[in-house]
């Protein structure tokens, strides 16, 4: 299999490191630790058999892999997939998200420098503009562009064939696809928080190609801090490693692991000290809620798509918080992890069953 090629924005110098996306050097210790072959995917293995199944067919005819969406929250692993898929097939990658694409000339250079079967990575992709979005339909149906020249009645279209390749979409908001895009994708994987004992494993592995020795229940205490997020999880251990290294011989024991997050002031459920001031301004100004988002993000000076988008969806996954009509409510969990006394519960003065004197 020959040297794979990851290109970024058209116009790269080819002689710079590999994985440049948009003007920014992906760290080399995080390209380091991506798996590079699909047998060494950990966790998704659903998906990790699917995509097996794409790429032998795929090689079996000779043809593209399929248009591909990888949707779910950050962190677990959409963009190492398009990266291992390109691995597997030795083929070029380009990289790319929809925030840079904002007219139809920037896509240009992607189509018409794709090469037979190469990928083209694009993330966020439901950050397209329309007009960009409604440009590319052709492409992936056809495989051609439609340029229109001149204006008017002088107008004419141009069909420009390309080559056929695959376009690999990541999103962490599928319900902003529209349906006409979703639809042109023929296979849309979804990736699932990872669990502890998968984390460990990946924990585990990567302190070996980070030149560093972990025990096993050290790893396990890692795991179960990472919120089932192996982006999470790799920026922990690498603190870890500098902690240990700075502080003790090196080696990353469970005790250390655990002073290392305590000075990260990472809590025994992986909350950071935004989250626990998150839960802490719920409960103590706005008495548990319910109250909107806006209003906290107004009395803890964040910004609201950093609560929506950053805090808020752990909370909820963990049953610290509810979304109610009226706006978030704090959980029995949320005080009692707090340490914070219960809330009585609410009078329903209008309950005629309820006795109030009892």
């Amino acid at each position: 299999m020959r040297e794979p090629i990851i290109k970024g924005e058209p116009g790269v110098d080819p002689g710079e490191p590999r994985g440049r996306q948009e003007g920014r050097k992906i760290d080399p210790v995080d390209e380091k630790l991506r798996p590079q072959s699909l047998a060494e995917v950990i966790g998704q293995r659903s998906v990790a058999e699917r995509l097996e199944i794409a790429l032998s067919a795929s090689r079996k005819r000779g043809e593209p892999l399929p248009h591909i969406l990888f949707d779910g929250p950050p962190g677990l692993g959409k963009t190492t997939f398009a990266t291992v898929l390109h691995n597997e097939l030795g083929v070029e990658l380009n990289m790319t998200s929809g925030p840079a694409l904002s007219k139809n000339a920037d896509v240009m250079p992607y189509l018409t420098n794709a090469v037979e079967g190469s990928i083209l990575f694009i993330d966020e992709i439901h950050r397209l503009p329309a007009t960009v979005e409604e440009f590319i339909y052709p492409v992936m149906e056809d495989f051609r562009v439609d340029i229109v020249l001149g204006e008017g009645m002088n107008a004419r279209t141009i069909n420009l064939p390309l080559k056929r390749f695959t376009i690999i979409g990541a999103t962490t908001r599928s319900g902003m696809l529209s349906g006409p895009l979703r639809d042109r994708f023929h296979m849309h994987e979804h990736l699932e928080f990872y669990d502890v004992e998968d984390l460990s494993r990946i924990i585990t592995i990567n302190s070996v190609k980070l030149r560093t020795t972990i025990t096993e229940d050290a790893a396990w205490e890692l795991a179960r801090r990472s919120r089932g997020t192996p982006r999470l999880a790799n920026a922990r251990l690498r603190w870890v490693r500098d902690f240990a290294t700075a502080r003790s011989d090196g080696q990353i024991t469970l005790p250390v692991a655990r002073d290392a997050l305590a000075m990260q002031e990472v809590d025994e459920e992986g909350m950071d000290k935004q989250d626990r001031r998150y839960l802490e301004t719920l409960i103590k100004v706005f008495r548990g809620g319910p109250t909107g988002a806006e209003a906290l993000s107004a009395t803890m000076n964040v910004a609201v798509d950093t609560l929506t988008d950053e805090v808020e969806p752990y909370l909820l996954r963990r049953h610290f918080i509810v979304r109610t009509p009226r706006g978030r409510r704090a959980t029995v969990e949320a005080y009692r992890h707090l340490g914070m006394p219960e809330p009585m519960p609410e009078i329903n003065l209008l309950d005629p069953q309820r006795r109030l004197f009892e």
